[in-house]
C-alpha cells in the first residue's frame, strides 16, 4: 500500500506515524513545501522569545527519526493532483502515484487588502523564515505595530513584549480574542496588556502602510503611527488551491464525511485545510487549531488502512491561551445556544472570570480567565455531555462549584443523596 501525505505539519506527521503502526508494511511519503525539517508553527513564538533554538520547533527532535520509522520526507510543492491516475505531481516536475491520499496542508495567514502590506519590514509570523526576518528587527526598544489580537496574535504579542520593543496591538473588533473570549473577558485581556505597557487599540482598522525606515502605518482613527517592523496575524485561509480540477469539493476547507474522507475515492483530508465535524455543534467546519489537526491526524490515518474503519464524532473547540501571564480559555459553544442559561462570576480587580453556557441541563461552553483549576472538568463535563441535574441550578448559584458538580453527578448523586441504582 502506497500511502502520500501531503503537508508536513502535525495532522500529516501524526497521519505518517499513525499509518506506520497500522500498516507496517506499507510504503510512506510526507510531502512538505519548505527546507526545514517538519516544524510546529505554534512552536515559533517561543523561538522568537529565545525559550527555544530552532531545532525546538521541530515535530520530532530526534536525528534520523523519520528515516528510522521508513518514512520519506519530500521536500518539494504539490502542484495538482490527478484522482483518475491516483498521482499527484510536484513543482519540481516529479510524480508520485498513491493508494491512499492524505490532505494535510494546513493554512496560511490571511493578508489583508491594505495599502503597503507588501513593503520591507512587514512580514506575517507563520514559518520560520518570518521568524528570523522579525528576529532581525524586533530588538529592544524598536517600534513595533502588532496588526491583530486573536489567538495567533496573542501568542506573537507575547513574544515581542519579550524582547522589549515598544509595541502597539490593533484589533479590528472591539476585545481582545474576539473568536474565543466575550466582551467582558477579552476586555480584561486588553487591560491586562495595558497594565504591562503594551498598547492595545481596539474597533480600529489600519488603513494603510507608507514609508520606509521607519514605517508609517495610518489607522482608522486618524492617528499615524511609526514603526519598525510591522506583523500582520489578522486571520489564516485554508490551503486549497492546488486541489482545483481534482475533483476534491472545496467550501471553506475540503470537505469531508464522518471517516474524514473527501468525495473522491481514496483521498482523506486532515488539520486545518479540512471541514471536519465540530463536536459541539454536529456541523463541518473549519477548526484551525492544533488539538483537532492531531485529532484528525489519527483518524484519517486508520480509515486509510483497509480494515480500520473510524467514525469521526467531532472536534471540541477548546482553546488555551497564556497571554503575558494571564491563563484564558474557551470551550465548545463559549457563546451560548438559543434558549440556553448561563452562569457568570466575575471578579476584575483580581483579573478573574468564568462564564458557563447551558443547554438544558449540560454544559456546553465555557469561558475563563485567570483560573485554570476547572479546566479538565470543564472539558470533561462538556465532552461526556454529562447531566447534571439539579446541580445545573447550584451552578447557576456559584459557578465555581464545578469540580463538585461534575463527581456529584457523574455519581447520581443530587442534593447529597445518592439517586443511583
Amino acid at each position: 500500500m502506497r500511502h502520500l501525505i501531503i503537508g508536513a505539519g502535525p495532522a500529516g506527521v501524526v497521519a505518517a506515524e499513525s499509518l506506520r503502526r497500522l500498516d507496517p508494511d506499507s510504503d510512506i511519503a510526507l510531502i512538505g513545501d519548505e527546507s526545514e525539517p517538519p516544524y510546529s508553527r505554534m512552536a515559533i513564538p517561543y523561538l522568537l522569545s529565545d525559550q527555544i533554538g530552532e531545532a525546538g520547533t521541530y515535530l520530532r527532535k530526534s536525528t534520523g527519526y523519520f528515516e528510522e520509522q521508513k518514512i520519506e520526507v519530500v521536500q518539494d510543492r504539490v502542484a495538482a493532483i490527478s484522482t483518475q491516475d491516483r498521482s499527484v505531481t510536484l513543482a519540481l516536475g516529479d510524480s508520485r502515484a498513491y493508494d491512499r491520499l492524505l490532505i494535510a496542508t494546513g493554512s496560511s495567514p490571511a493578508s489583508p487588502p491594505i495599502d503597503g502590506i507588501g513593503l520591507p519590514g512587514v512580514h506575517p509570523c507563520w514559518t520560520l523564515e518570518d521568524a528570523r526576518a522579525i528576529a532581525a528587527r524586533a530588538a529592544p526598544g524598536a517600534k513595533v505595530v502588532l496588526m491583530g489580537a486573536g489567538f495567533i496574535g496573542c501568542i506573537i504579542l507575547q513574544a515581542l513584549a519579550s524582547r522589549g520593543v515598544e509595541l502597539t496591538v490593533v484589533e479590528l473588533e472591539n476585545r481582545m480574542v474576539p473568536r474565543m473570549m466575550n466582551q467582558a473577558s477579552g476586555g480584561l485581556i486588553k487591560n491586562w496588556c495595558e497594565g504591562r505597557g503594551v498598547r492595545v487599540l481596539t474597533s480600529t482598522r489600519v488603513e494603510g502602510i507608507s514609508g520606509g525606515q521607519p514605517l508609517e502605518v495610518s489607522l482608522s482613527g486618524g492617528e499615524t503611527l511609526a514603526a519598525d517592523l510591522v506583523i500582520s496575524a489578522t486571520g489564516v485561509r485554508p490551503n486549497t488551491e492546488f486541489v482545483a480540477d481534482s475533483g476534491v469539493e472545496v467550501d471553506h476547507g475540503i470537505l469531508v464525511n464522518e471517516h474524514l474522507q473527501t468525495a473522491c475515492d481514496g483521498v482523506f483530508a486532515a488539520g486545518d485545510v479540512a471541514q471536519g465535524r465540530d463536536f459541539s455543534t454536529g456541523e463541518y467546519s473549519v477548526q484551525a487549531i492544533q488539538p483537532t489537526a492531531v485529532e484528525h491526524g489519527k483518524t484519517a490515518a486508520s480509515n486509510m488502512v483497509e480494515g480500520k474503519e473510524v467514525v469521526h464524532r467531532g472536534c471540541l473547540n477548546m482553546n488555551i491561551l497564556d497571554t503575558m501571564g494571564l491563563v484564558s480559555t474557551s470551550f465548545g459553544a463559549w457563546e451560548g445556544v438559543d434558549g440556553g442559561q448561563s452562569a457568570e462570576l466575575s471578579d476584575p480587580d483580581r483579573y478573574r472570570y468564568l462564564d458557563l453556557q447551558f443547554d438544558g441541563d449540560v454544559l456546553v461552553g465555557a469561558n475563563a480567565l485567570g483560573l485554570t483549576q476547572h479546566v479538565g472538568v470543564i472539558r470533561g463535563m462538556i465532552q461526556t455531555q454529562l447531566r447534571l441535574g439539579r446541580w445545573k441550578d447550584r451552578l447557576l448559584e456559584n459557578p465555581l462549584q464545578l469540580m463538585e458538580a461534575y463527581v456529584a453527578a457523574a455519581h447520581g448523586v443530587s442534593d447529597g443523596v445518592n439517586t443511583s441504582v
